[in-house]
This record gives C-alpha cells, sequence and structure tokens, in this order.
C-alpha cells in the first residue's frame, strides 16, 4: 500500500506508547489520524501535540471491549474523514494475574479478553465493512507480542494467550481479505526485539470497575522503574527499543505488504524454531524449561 497524504488511519491505544508513535509516524507522512484511547487527559495531550504540529487529527475516548463504543468511533471516523484506509488495533493491557492458572481471578481473563482479544475484533468488524466497501487501497495492523505470539512466557500467561489469539485472528483476517479479492493487507505486529517503555506496566490504573478483582493483590503492582531497577540490582542490564522504531516499523511494513512485522532478533527467532521443532517432533515444549518456576 502507497502511504499519501489525505489518507486516514485510525490507532487505538493512541494516547501514549506505541500508539503515539504510530500516530505521530502517520502524521509526518501527511495522513490524518484518529486517536482513540481509554484514557481522556493524555488523549487530549496526544491529539493537542499532533494539531501544534499541523496534523489533522480526530481523537475520542474509547474503552475498546465495549463493541458500541468502537462502533461510536468508526462513525465518528466517516462522519469527519468520509474513509479509513489504515487501521492499527493497538489497544492492550496486562492482566494483573498472580500465581499459577488455577489460582488466577476470573475477571483476570475477562478483562485481558476484552480489550487484547475483544478489542482487535471489534476494530475488525465495525471498520472492515466500509473499508472493503470503499475498494480503496488500504491496511490493518493487529498488534501481538512475542510473548504469546511466538511462545508464551508462563508467568505472564493470561497476557500471553491473548497475544496468541490476535496472531490466529490476523492470519484469517489474511485470509478473509484474499478471498474477498479486497485490496486491503493485514499485518500482526511484534513490537520489539527488546522491552519497550510504555504503560503497558501499569494497565491496572484503566482496570473497569465490572472486572475488578475479588481480593486484594498478594504483592504490590510494579512499575517499569522499580521492574528495571530490580534488573539492575541482580546484575541484568535491559534493552529498550524506542517506540519510534515500531513506529518505523510499521510504516515500512505497511508499504512492503508485509503480514509478519517482526523483527529480526536472534532469541525470537530461536524460540521460533524450537518451538517449531518441537511440534515436528510432536515432543515436549522444552523451549519454556527456563521459565518453569520450582
Amino acid at each position: 500500500m502507497r502511504l499519501r497524504a489525505g489518507q486516514v488511519a485510525v490507532v487505538t491505544g493512541a494516547a501514549g506508547g506505541i500508539g503515539l508513535a504510530m500516530a505521530r509516524r502517520f502524521a509526518a507522512e501527511g495522513l490524518r489520524v484518529v486517536l482513540a484511547d481509554v484514557e481522556e487527559e493524555p488523549l487530549r495531550a496526544a491529539a493537542d501535540e499532533l494539531i501544534a504540529d499541523g496534523a489533522e487529527v480526530l481523537a475520542r475516548t474509547v474503552d475498546v471491549g465495549v463493541r458500541e463504543e468502537v462502533a461510536a468511533l468508526a462513525d465518528a471516523a466517516y462522519d469527519t474523514f468520509g474513509a479509513v484506509h489504515v487501521l492499527c488495533n493497538n489497544a492492550g493491557v496486562g492482566s494483573g494475574a498472580e500465581g499459577r492458572m488455577w489460582e488466577h481471578e476470573p475477571n483476570d481473563w475477562k478483562w485481558a479478553f476484552a480489550v487484547n482479544v475483544w478489542g482487535v475484533f471489534h476494530g475488525v468488524q465495525c471498520f472492515l465493512p466500509r473499508m472493503v466497501a470503499a475498494g480503496e487501497a488500504g491496511h490493518v495492523v493487529n498488534t501481538s507480542s512475542t510473548d504469546g505470539g511466538v511462545a508464551p512466557l508462563p508467568t505472564a500467561s493470561v497476557y500471553a494467550v491473548t497475544k496468541a489469539a490476535v496472531v490466529t485472528m490476523t492470519e484469517s483476517l489474511y485470509a478473509h481479505l484474499r478471498a474477498e479479492g479486497a485490496p486491503i493487507g493485514a499485518s500482526v505486529l511484534f513490537p520489539g526485539p527488546h522491552m519497550l517503555r510504555t504503560g503497558l506496566w501499569e494497565s491496572h490504573r484503566n482496570r473497569p470497575e465490572r472486572y475488578a478483582k475479588s481480593r486484594p493483590r498478594r504483592t504490590p503492582y510494579r512499575s517499569l522503574a522499580q521492574w528495571e531497577a530490580a534488573m539492575r540490582d541482580a546484575g541484568r542490564e535491559i534493552t529498550f527499543t524506542p517506540v519510534e522504531d515500531v513506529a518505523e516499523q510499521v510504516v515500512d511494513g505497511i508499504r512492503a505488504g508485509r503480514f509478519w512485522m517482526l523483527p529480526p532478533s536472534d532469541h525470537t527467532d530461536a524460540q521460533i524454531r524450537a518451538r517449531s521443532r518441537s511440534m515436528l517432533d510432536r515432543a515436549a515444549p522444552s523451549y519454556l524449561e527456563s521459565f518453569i518456576l520450582d
């Protein structure tokens, strides 16, 4: 797909992190941008910044886990700009689950699925019919993670399960778009290849009451800064990928029609090979052994 000035890009989770970086990058290409996020004040700050830089912006506070709100976002985008060419289903949360899977609270799973899986599905169902009907070139980018999308990190299993679902959903979407002969591409984004400084670490601040925990956490939530300090105290220095690099990967991937927006990484490639070998050999998932805890 050729990105041209005047086209319209919709980004969820756009008030910060990867979403805001993508919105900035699209605006730099001359696209009009629709920003959606559950946090009103950061969303307004992001919109004001882009407008000050000369971008045409529509900002809407949206909980992507609520279908009606995503449908209203689509209506607002088409009412304002008349078209949508790029759709980035990027909003995501961590679940806040603790302990073994059988100890998790059901609401941890319900909330993570509402945003990370249903949010992507709502975006597809509320935008794709109009994008397909328009007959114009377009692209859909669904944000996954190497945690789950490639192989799960068992200590973050709820998040991993949701991100694995995004991969399969996007594969199916790609096939459906090809079967329709639609000039719309689909990609699954694996942000990285290293850690990212995003608000995902503090997702709990936006947890809706309907998905509230029924019991207090056994340990307090840890911010990214606290986790990084703990890693440093343990003698491990963490490498971070700038979110701007991820946004650049998205733009390059859209232009190239690349389905797997998966940056090169020796570690990730080794995981992919190990998992594939385990499946082909019908063997136990030994690639998880380094994560198995006593």
